[in-house]
Parts: C-alpha cells; sequence; structure tokens
C-alpha cells in the first residue's frame, strides 16, 4: 500500500474520532452517561471504550504500549466493561482528554510504521500468525465506526438529533413533518407485513 492510502485510512479514523465526540456536543451529564439500551450503552461509555481500543490496538500490537495507566485493562482485578462506561468521579473532560491523548499516541505509531509493519494482538489467540498495521488500521475504523453508529441511534433517542458529521445530517427530509410522515409510512410497511405473514 502506498502512502497514500495511510493517509487515507488516517483520515476514515479521524473523522469517525471526531463524529463520535461531536456526538456529546449540547449534552449534560446525565445524558451523556445514562444508559438507553439493556446493555448500558452510553455515549461516554463508547468514547471511553474506543479510547481504550486504540491505546491497546496501536500501542501494544506493536510493542508501543500507551504510556498512561488504563486501570480497566492494566489491573487483573477491575471491574468487567468498567470501560464501558464512566464512574461519576470521571469526568467529559477527562474522557475526552484521554481519547485525544490516545489518538496523539496512535498518529506517533502510524509515523513510526509502514503499513506493512508487523504486528501480534495480545488478546488474540496464541495461534495467530500476526498482523500488519493496514490490517489493524482498518479493523479500528470498523470497530470504531460500529460505535459511531450506536452514538448515533442513542442520541437521537436522547433529544432526536441526527447527523452523520458537524454540518452534514444526511438525511433525506428538510422538515420535521416530512421525516414523521417518513416514519409513519414504516411503520404501516411494518404492520402490513406482520398481519399478511
Amino acid at each position: 500500500m502506498s502512502g497514500s492510502a495511510k493517509s487515507h485510512l488516517r483520515r476514515y479514523l479521524q473523522v469517525a474520532r471526531e463524529n463520535l465526540i461531536w456526538k456529546l456536543d449540547g449534552l449534560g451529564e446525565y445524558d451523556i452517561r445514562r444508559p438507553l439500551v439493556p446493555t448500558g450503552t452510553n455515549l461516554l461509555g463508547l468514547v471511553k471504550h474506543c479510547a481504550s481500543i486504540e491505546a491497546g490496538y496501536f500501542g501494544e500490537t506493536f510493542g508501543r504500549r500507551f504510556p498512561e495507566p488504563l486501570p480497566w485493562f492494566d489491573d487483573p482485578d477491575a471491574e468487567v466493561n468498567l470501560d464501558m462506561y464512566t464512574t461519576p468521579d470521571e469526568s467529559r473532560e477527562d474522557i475526552v482528554g484521554l481519547y485525544k491523548r490516545v489518538w496523539a499516541h496512535a498518529d506517533l505509531t502510524f509515523d513510526a510504521l509502514d503499513l506493512d509493519a508487523p504486528g501480534r494482538v495480545p488478546w488474540w489467540s496464541p495461534d495467530d500468525p500476526g498482523v500488519t498495521l493496514a490490517q489493524i488500521m482498518i479493523h479500528v475504523i470498523a470497530d470504531v465506526e460500529r460505535h459511531c453508529g450506536q452514538a448515533d441511534i442513542i442520541r437521537e433517542t436522547i433529544d432526536g438529533a441526527v447527523g452523520w458529521r458537524p454540518g452534514k445530517d444526511n438525511m433525506a427530509f428538510d422538515t420535521q413533518d416530512e421525516l414523521k410522515a417518513f416514519h409513519a409510512k414504516i411503520e404501516h410497511a411494518a404492520r402490513v407485513a406482520a398481519d399478511a405473514g
């Protein structure tokens, strides 16, 4: 892969990172932390989790450990899923700041290594033949984008805010009335299909 390919991968990852953080904008402490589905998924927890993902995959995998302790990973007695939510003493600024420091660390890894640089993911199977930086960049982009999709749904559930990124909502409708009519059309189609089945 060329240097251009690396710059494309970096850009896609950075867009996903920024979109995830953007989903917090304008919300209070309760709304960014509250679980809205039975699994406990919440906005600030998604940011914390993605910071953890990148710290591991772009750190340990390539022998470039993230320099700050992450108790939910480093402490074998840590609570299960502690990376999926924030404790009351962890602030929004703490978590967003952590994620941005992880970005900087990951970016140094991107600068230091070629896309075909080999690595090994310690938490994958010991029989795994190893990975390259390109594979891990694609893996992490897919993972962060998946969590962005979760954040989209959580944010829409909280206050109806939608959008792909700041200034670009990617919605086909200009008014709430058009959106409500579209929703009603889908609901009607679902009911008709259910009644016919």
